[in-house]
């Protein structure tokens, strides 16, 4: 599922490679709390991709306890499709089991996976 903070075109070429997405924009969720967002994404057993920071504070969003949430942290000087490029290209990279419950952070040529204690 891709938050609002992110562009459309980046869902159309996550389509285009076969993932099936959902967009927030497309719900009226447009401008909505980050716990609602949340819920949207667990009640559709969604992975959440957003480009918000807030989403990354594991006590509000314990690891484990949710379907999987990548934040996508690039610089606001990036072009768009830099930024679509890399992501759809981080995510070819990651294992669909390592999404569960796990947080993934994406950067510029950088992947990071916080995961539950075991």
């Amino acid at each position: 599922m891709i938050d609002e903070d992110l562009p459309r075109s980046l869902g159309r070429k996550l389509q285009e490679e076969g993932y099936d997405i959902l967009d927030i924009r497309d719900h009226g969720l447009r401008g909505e709390k980050d716990d609602v967002i949340f819920q949207f994404a667990q009640k559709n057993f969604a992975v959440l991709l957003t480009g918000d920071l807030g989403f990354g504070n594991i006590l509000k969003f314990p690891l484990g306890k949710h379907n999987g949430i990548v934040i996508a942290h690039y610089p606001n000087e990036m072009p768009t499709t830099e930024i679509t490029n890399q992501i759809v290209s981080n995510m070819k990279v990651i294992k669909p089991d390592e999404y569960y419950g796990n947080l993934i952070i994406m950067e510029p040529h950088r992947i990071r996976i916080r995961r539950p204690p075991a």
